[in-house]
Formats: structure tokens, sequence, C-alpha cells
């Protein structure tokens, strides 16, 4: 009788990356702050402190339900698509995707996510920023869809997707740092010999995939969330670039080490929970 191995089903990786939100959300709540700084004032210790005196220690979690939903649309896509064409293609194929393969789906995987998350992600970043703005000034959503909604109503449709191309630049990016360099790091740990399909393996191989997913998203990310957070001073993603040029070359990366501790744990989280769900509850194949 042939062994059975599970693979994951579509939405797991949605779910995953909602467990990891709710670990890591003052991470990013922080990240964004520090960058929306029109000059660097504060670090993340400093950052962090303010927004507990000024509005107490569970406006870390502003925004939880608009990350949520980013999560489920965002991340759900694009894990969806990688893991469904990745296990097809190398059934077919009866071997591992060759490493390049695995960027160009991932590509593409997180193109899409990107896009279909973009309306998530911007009320994602209004509401964490909004902790830090004077009362008269805050747009006071009370949850995700009430942000979406209000957007909608008041700013129109297409301001739902401001900022969907660089949203969608930034989520190729960063789900070939995570899915296709995890994959490759799983594998490449695998074949030594020396760790067998264990918890320690997917730790160690997230965190390698978190590590590169930092680094080759930060200067989008920051423009990202300079354009959706703005009120109209960017004409398009140019001149924000040229705009936060003028700040400095280091200005691109304003808040890397809160963005590192924040999405190298969460990286590691979203695997850790990925392999889990599928151990437990994923779709049985011969193998």
């Amino acid at each position: 009788m042939a062994a059975e191995a599970r693979v994951s089903r579509w939405y797991f990786g949605g779910l995953a990356s909602c467990g990891a939100a709710c670990c890591t959300h003052p991470l990013d709540l922080l990240k964004v702050h520090l960058q929306t700084q029109q000059e660097v004032k504060l670090r993340m210790t400093g950052m962090a402190l303010r927004v507990v005196r000024t509005d107490g220690i569970l406006a870390l979690y502003s925004g939880l339900s608009a990350s949520l939903c980013r999560q489920m649309t965002y991340s759900l896509t694009r894990f969806a698509i990688y893991e469904t064409v990745r296990d097809r293609v190398a059934k077919g194929s009866q071997g591992p995707l060759p490493f390049h393969e695995k960027v160009l789906l991932g590509s593409v995987s997180g193109l899409a996510g990107g896009f279909v998350g973009t309306p998530a992600d911007l009320v994602n970043v209004r509401m964490q920023n909004d902790v830090k703005l004077p009362q008269g000034q805050r747009r006071n959503y009370a949850h995700a869809l009430d942000g979406l909604y209000r957007v909608a109503r008041e700013e129109g449709l297409r301001r739902l997707f401001s900022g969907a191309t660089m949203a969608s630049s930034r989520g190729a990016l960063v789900t070939v740092g995570q899915l296709s360099c995890y994959d490759q790091a799983k594998q490449l740990v695998l074949s030594t010999g020396y760790l067998s399909d264990n918890i320690f393996t997917h730790f160690v191989a997230s965190f390698i995939a978190g590590g590169c997913a930092t680094f080759l998203c930060q200067p989008l990310d920051v423009l990202k969330t300079r354009l959706m957070n703005s009120k109209g001073e960017y004409q398009g993603v140019f001149h924000c670039a040229v705009e936060t040029a003028k700040l400095g070359p280091l200005a691109f990366y304003k808040g890397l080490v809160p963005a590192g501790i924040r999405l190298i744990p969460h990286t590691v989280l979203t695997f850790v929970f990925l392999e889990q769900l599928r151990k437990n509850f994923g779709i049985k194949v011969p193998s």
C-alpha cells in the first residue's frame, strides 16, 4: 500500500496568515507610523511608547480587523494560486519546480494577490495611522468594512485601488521572498539529510525567507505606505519616489528594523501555522 502525504487546501494560506497577523500586528502598526514620519524623529521604541501613552495599550491593535481582511484577500489569493499551480505542475513533472520557475510563479501570484488586497490594504494603513493624528483629523473607521464603505462613498470606488500598482509590485517581491525562497530553502535543508520535515526545518526555511522578503520589498513598502496614506499630495508612484528621495537615500529604508522585526516573525509564524494545517487537515494524496 502506497504511503500517503498531505497537501494544503487552497484557503490554508489565508488562515495561517491571519494567525500570524494577530501575533505581529503591533509591529506592523509601528512600521506604518515610522514610515509616515516626514522627518526621522522617533525610533521604534519611542514610537511604541508614544502610542501607548497617548491612546493606551490597545491602540497597538488599532486596525486589526483591516489587517485580517487584508490577509483573507491578499494572502489567501497569492497562496492559493502559488500552491495550487506548484502542486499540479510538480505532479506532472514528477519533481520539484526549478527555482526560476518558483520565482516566476511567485511573481504572478503576488501581483494578483496585491491587486485583490489593495482595498483592504488601504483601509489597514489608514486605520493604523489614525492613532497618531490629532482627534480632528482622524478618519475614525469603526472597522474594516466600515472603512471600505466610507472610502467608496466619500472618495469613489477608484480610490479603493489607489496604489494598486505599487501594492501589486510589492506583492510580487514579497511573495518571491516568502513563498519561492521558503520552498527553495526547505528543499535545500531537506536535501542535506540532517533534518527531516519537522517544525525546526520549517523555522529555519521560513527565517531565511523572511529575511529575503524584507530585503526585496522595503523600498516599495515605504512608497506604498506613503501613497496610501496621502491626501492627494502625490501625483503618482514616480512623484512619490522623487519626493521621498529628497529626504535622502536612506528614506527608502525608513522603518527597516521594525519591518524586519515584523516581517521575519510573521513569515516564520505563517509557515509554521501553514505546515501544521497541512499536516493535520490537508488533503491526502499518494506520496
